[in-house]
């Protein structure tokens, strides 16, 4: 090993956040986790009892089943936008919908919690597009930029445009060619 690699000397957790990151920019992150949020109390306040003091206060509804199958499923639609993107507007428009059906099903959509959790992660997962990829670092000369100097010490790209659009070619002119010598008429040529 050179001492100017730096793969060994690099702590696991600075690799693991890198690895964390790149794999977080590929796909709707925050979506999935505003849905999967969003789902937790939606299945939990149904069948939750509060203690307060000696009485206790049951929040459970006659619609006890129908919450938690919202909630699993909002759940579940979140991991699908994490690991499985390719269907991001499917699961977005599932999560909306199961965010307004929460509200008269599951207390009010989770006490309001739920709802909103739910319904910005199902807009965030419909609006999210993946980016564009970058194109690998080549030889500036071939990419059609120049540097430019930016001041002492710095040097910024400039981008050299380039037209791609193809101009017809003008055909030159055909002139007379003919020479008048001795009072003839010949042709150069």
């Amino acid at each position: 090993m050179s001492p100017e690699s730096t793969g060994q000397n690099e702590h696991y957790l600075r690799v693991f956040r890198r690895g964390f990151r790149t794999w977080r920019g590929n796909r709707p992150f925050w979506a999935g986790l505003f849905t999967m949020v969003g789902g937790l109390p939606i299945a939990y306040f149904p069948y939750a009892n509060m203690h307060l003091g000696n009485i206790t206060l049951a929040m459970s509804t006659t619609a006890g089943a129908g919450s938690l199958i919202i909630g699993v499923l909002l759940i579940t639609l979140g991991l699908t936008m994490w690991f499985h993107h390719i269907v991001r507007v499917f699961a977005g428009v599932a999560a909306i919908l199961l965010a307004l059906i929460s509200i008269p099903v599951a207390n009010i959509g989770g006490f309001l919690i739920g709802f909103l959790f739910s319904l910005l992660g199902g807009a965030l997962s419909i609006s999210w597009a993946p980016g564009e990829p970058k194109p690998d670092a080549v030889d500036a000369g071939t990419q059609g930029q120049m540097y430019k100097d930016a001041g002492p010490g710095t040097q910024e790209l400039e981008p050299e445009f380039h037209s791609t659009a193809t101009v017809p070619q003008q055909q030159p002119e055909q002139h007379d060619t003919t020479v008048e010598a001795d009072g003839g008429r010949h042709r150069a040529g």
